[in-house]
């Protein structure tokens, strides 16, 4: 006779031995936080023999993670396969047809599938939870879904990749350039063989995506999401940064505007060093959301890593063995589907201020053109700063401006990029004072 909420594991990587670890070590408070024993009846992985560090002879094995999902013994399918198709797409698809709870780590599956998958979950009235979706051991999909329900929430905004945001902290602290901290980042195990998906922004951008549609209650658009990545940033606009009072962090920014949809964006930006997520640093994560009755709300911890992850997988399970039934974006699809926000229809244009660098010839008349070519577009400087003089040489020139439309700084920029007096194509981070 089976007692307890049992697990089905797919995916035996660092954070499903984590999962399987955790649940064994912490098993008798599982049982008292969840009411019931929680208890691991089958796992599966593509390599049995690999050593996790973790005993594994203890649950079934299955060669196929489809059938662990379809096996009848098992009340809730853990998936850590990760990808946003291909088998961990199928493992979810089937574990909610066959009437199991779902919990999931894998962004790019609810930032692609969300509201597919939700809509299958609510039909069959099973929940599908991904706490450990997004900023990895920090409660953030908890916290917006139920503990600030009653707040209209105007903005959030968050570093959400702590691979980037370590690379960002190490130049800065070291003065080194881009190419060798991301080398650094690679030995450390912070960053992949590949580290495409972290520091192309498509990683933070896959978060912001499902956060955002927890947050406005709105589908999950990974499509609406304006992505930017970091390979850009060198360690002269590190510098410059720390001398106007800002830090370069990667963000991911969403901002609902009333009648024009949600903005999404993930790119690097300028923040004021007094801004709490200034001194956010390493491989951290951090998210700040403004709230009409909350005011602003900071949370800040381990984004990601085996037992941060974990973590977050432990306490959707408890929720399930509880009986905590949540819509998995807050609400129900019906209203998820629902209205212009949804859809993506009258996404506004992205207003702001810009730091803009120039690697320019030093003559008589350069930066009188500049000013021309942003003049023509109704693009405003607030600051230029420029460093030292070498007469014939190259130097480089720092703008600011003052808020106006980002496509008309485009425009500005591209007839700046053309004057024979500019030697590298023009370089601008989005400013942002929070």
């Amino acid at each position: 006779m089976r007692t307890g909420l049992q697990l089905g594991i797919a995916g035996l990587g660092t954070v499903g031995a984590a999962v399987v670890k955790l649940v064994a070590q912490q098993a008798s408070m599982l049982a008292q936080r969840a009411g019931q024993p929680v208890v691991i009846t089958g796992v599966s992985a593509r390599d049995r023999g690999r050593d996790r560090g973790v005993d594994l002879s203890p649950y079934r094995w299955f060669q196929d993670p489809v059938a662990l999902a379809a096996d009848p013994r098992i009340d809730v399918v853990v998936e850590l396969i990760g990808g946003a198709n291909g088998v961990a797409r199928t493992v979810v698809e089937t574990a909610l047809r066959h009437g199991k709870h779902v919990v999931t780590a894998n962004k790019a599956l609810l930032a692609h599938h969300g509201l597919a998958l939700a809509t299958q979950a609510q039909q069959q009235q099973r929940i599908l939870a991904f706490e450990a979706a997004v900023a990895g051991g920090i409660p953030v999909i908890k916290a917006f879904r139920e503990g600030l329900a009653g707040n209209r929430i105007r903005e959030i905004h968050g570093i959400l990749n702590g691979t980037c945001n370590f690379i960002l902290s190490e130049m800065r602290t070291t003065g080194r350039d881009f190419a060798e901290v991301l080398a650094e980042a690679q030995q450390l195990g912070y960053a992949e063989a590949d580290p495409g998906f972290d520091i192309d922004g498509i990683d933070a951008a896959h978060k912001l995506a499902v956060l955002a549609a927890v947050v406005f209650g709105c589908a999950p658009d990974i499509g609406a999401v304006t992505v930017e990545g970091i390979r850009h940033i060198s360690a002269v606009d590190i510098r410059y940064a720390d001398q106007l009072g800002y830090r370069i962090k990667l963000l991911g920014i969403a901002r609902q505007h009333d009648g024009r949809g949600i903005e999404q964006r993930v790119h690097p930006a300028m923040v004021p060093v007094s801004s709490p997520i200034a001194a956010v640093e390493g491989v951290f994560n951090a998210v700040v959301a403004e709230g009409d009755f909350v005011d602003k709300v900071t949370l800040v911890g381990r984004g990601a890593g085996a037992g941060p992850t974990a973590s977050a997988v432990a306490a959707d399970i408890v929720d399930i063995a509880r009986g905590c039934f949540v819509p998995p974006f807050g609400v129900r699809v019906e209203d998820l589907a629902s209205g212009d926000d949804a859809s993506g229809a009258g996404r506004p244009g992205h207003r702001g201020a810009f730091y803009i660098r120039l690697m320019v010839r030093d003559q008589p008349g350069v930066i009188a053109d500049v000013a021309a070519a942003l003049r023509d577009q109704n693009v405003s400087m607030e600051a230029m700063l420029q460093r030292g003089r070498s007469p014939g040489g190259v130097v480089p020139v720092v703008l600011t401006t003052h808020e106006t439309d980002e496509a008309a700084m485009k425009r500005a920029l591209h007839v700046i990029g053309g004057l024979e007096t500019v030697v590298e194509p023009p370089r601008f981070i989005n400013i942002e004072k929070f």
